[in-house]
């Protein structure tokens, strides 16, 4: 924690790897800021693909016990279809969700990651949140209480 040198109080101020460093121009700083709310968007994306993958999995697996109704009724014919046609099924060609989700971290996501990775440290000296930080600065009421830069100034 960094202190005023006159007050011994928590300088107000945000985390250095939030700041702007000196050579960058506002135009930077939007671009890195607009590309990280992109690569926010696609951790979202990828969120909802693992939902996507635990939904379709437990559904599968909820198979199992309609065809087990099924044969209880005295369905054996529809169980059979049912279980040949959707238990294990690929939801895509070649694919269960594992694999979809696979393709997506080592292909898009991972160049995603990489490319707003090298933008940032190209443009901000590779800080984060520095957009934000900055708007931060703008909104906040300095002095009051839940208002501080940082945790450490309240």
């Amino acid at each position: 924690m960094t202190t005023g040198e006159q007050t011994g109080q928590p300088r107000d101020e945000p985390a250095p790897r939030n700041q702007r460093p000196e050579e960058a121009a506002d135009e930077a700083v939007a671009a890195a800021g607009k590309l990280s709310e992109a690569l926010e968007t696609t951790e979202r994306a990828r969120g909802h693909l693992y939902s996507f993958h635990q939904l379709t999995g437990h559904a599968d697996l909820t198979l199992d016990d309609a065809i087990g109704l099924l044969r209880s009724a005295g369905r054996n014919d529809l169980a059979e279809e049912l279980s040949r046609e959707l238990v294990g099924r690929n939801v895509l060609a070649g694919r269960w969700t594992f694999q979809i989700i696979e393709e997506y971290d080592e292909g898009y996501y991972r160049d995603f990651r990489r490319m707003e990775q090298r933008v940032r440290d190209e443009l901000v000296g590779g800080r984060t949140h520095v957009l934000e930080a900055e708007m931060k600065e703008r909104r906040r009421t300095r002095g009051r209480p839940g208002h501080g830069a940082c945790p450490s100034a309240g």
